[in-house]
């Protein structure tokens, strides 16, 4: 079962927010304790320090004006302002001065009787010493020695549940920057959903209507993006691909037309020519007819197979340099009989004697045929056609006029067109197929030229081509 864009956004959007929070919940909490009782017992150990330079001797100092109340008050100040509880013992062990009791008598108390291993080590977290300090501390220890004696220890106290509460704290704001995050996190997925995956989906469903023959499916992805850009392109290919359906449909109605007519006609005159409905003496007749049909569908299935070898790039184009007036002389001699016929002139005019260029020989020659036929079949009789070849800069124009029957003004887009014929042309031409201009069409695109068509409607038409000017023996 496929899985949408969404749903997969979700799901992973609801697996990092599980997995933010256990990592936070697992390991943040710890993290964020030994973080603070690192700074913590910095903060102590140079505040023991201060205590050692300025405090210890005098306290220490049996000799001392100053007694150890007052220095115990003085230090009670100070632990005040920073929430700890100072010792200071002597080499022995015992507690001369504790900030927290100002009428603590000094040597009174024996700290190594209540935890005889208790100056083995430089701090202790989350220590605590029965009847003299039953609270949980973060206990820092400084030794205070000269030379190689021992002469006391500053003992710096900080309450655990402190820490805690700063712990506590920095999780509470290590939670709302979660909140933060999700809520940030939910506004992106929702900006992707709006501008991507909404508009993908929309483009999926068009693409898979396109599929079933419906292109009509409105995708409005208006986007200045790449998302924008692709609906633009796919609303070019649904174009295309409509208008290559409805070809399709009416290219398979045309050939049918145009192969099942002549094909009844050979059918029907055979069998009456086999069954004696027609006479022997009218054989010869029907058979200029069935004639008649067969170079027809000959004629049809060629140029079919040419389009199609266009169409696929399959042509090969043989680029030769050679006279086009020549090969427009040459093809002219082979309309001389239709001419003749119809009592039409053939025009030649060329601007050179011999004018050279670079295209494949033989399809150029059969566009001309096509137009020259055309021109003829759609001609009046005595009249005239012109064809004519003028240079122009690097270009050749060739041209072919009639002064016949012309175009319709709306047909003249759709001239180009597989299987078109005008309704003005529809009684002249008899043996066409509708392909000529098409595969005219075909060949000068394949030589990368252009093609135009100027047509009045009962004054007559002029195609004009273009080809590359050259010199003799180029290629």
């Amino acid at each position: 079962m496929q899985t949408s864009m969404l749903k997969k956004t979700i799901s992973f959007y609801v697996l990092i927010s599980v997995l933010l929070l256990l990592l936070f919940h697992l390991f943040g909490g710890n993290i964020l304790k030994e973080q603070v009782i690192a700074e913590k017992k910095s903060e102590l150990s140079t505040y023991s320090h201060y205590i050692q330079e300025h405090h210890f001797d005098v306290a220490t100092d049996n000799n001392s004006i100053y007694n150890t109340g007052n220095i115990a008050l003085q230090i009670a100040e100070s632990d005040q302002l920073l929430g700890v509880r100072t010792w200071i013992v002597n080499g022995n062990g015992g507690l001369i001065l504790d900030s927290a009791n100002e009428e603590l008598q000094p040597d009174s108390i024996d700290v190594l009787h209540y935890c005889p291993d208790y100056f083995d080590n430089y701090y202790y977290v989350n220590k605590s010493i029965p009847t003299l300090q039953p609270a949980p501390m973060l206990s820092v220890i400084l030794p205070v020695s000269s030379g190689f004696h021992i002469k006391g220890y500053v003992v710096i106290h900080y309450p655990m549940e402190k820490i805690q509460q700063q712990v506590a704290y920095y999780q509470d704001i290590g939670f709302t920057i979660w909140l933060l995050m999700l809520f940030v996190f939910g506004i992106s997925i929702f900006f992707i959903w709006f501008t991507t995956i909404r508009p993908t989906q929309r483009i999926l469903r068009s693409v898979s209507a396109a599929n079933q023959g419906e292109y009509n499916l409105p995708t409005n992805v208006k986007q200045n993006d790449e998302l924008g850009t692709l609906d633009l392109e796919l609303e070019y290919m649904r174009e295309q691909l409509k208008n290559l359906d409805n070809y399709q449909k009416h290219f398979i109605a045309n050939v049918s037309h145009d192969f099942r007519s002549p094909l009844t006609s050979i059918r029907g005159y055979a069998i009456a020519m086999q069954d004696g409905t027609i006479p022997p003496e009218l054989h010869g007749k029907y058979l200029d007819v069935i004639t008649f049909e067969v170079d027809r569908l000959t004629k049809l299935t060629s140029n079919l197979l040419s389009l199609n070898q266009f169409e696929q790039g399959g042509h090969h184009l043989d680029i030769t340099s050679f006279d086009i007036n020549r090969i427009i002389k040459q093809t002219a001699a082979t309309f001389e009989g239709h001419c003749n016929q119809k009592r039409i002139k053939l025009k030649l005019i060329f601007s050179e004697k011999e004018t050279f260029v670079n295209a494949d020989q033989s399809k150029i020659q059969q566009i001309l045929y096509n137009l020259l036929d055309n021109a003829i079949k759609f001609s009046n009789k005595d009249s005239e056609i012109h064809i004519r070849t003028v240079e122009k800069r690097e270009k050749v124009l060739v041209s072919v006029k009639d002064f016949g029957i012309g175009i319709p003004k709306d047909g003249i887009k759709k001239i180009w067109e597989r299987f078109y014929k005008t309704d003005l042309s529809r009684g002249k031409d008899k043996k066409g197929t509708g392909l000529g201009l098409s595969i005219t069409k075909e060949i000068i695109n394949a030589h990368n030229e252009n093609i135009n068509v100027i047509s009045t409607e009962g004054a007559g038409t002029e195609f004009t081509f273009t080809l590359t000017l050259t010199t003799p023996n180029e290629y």
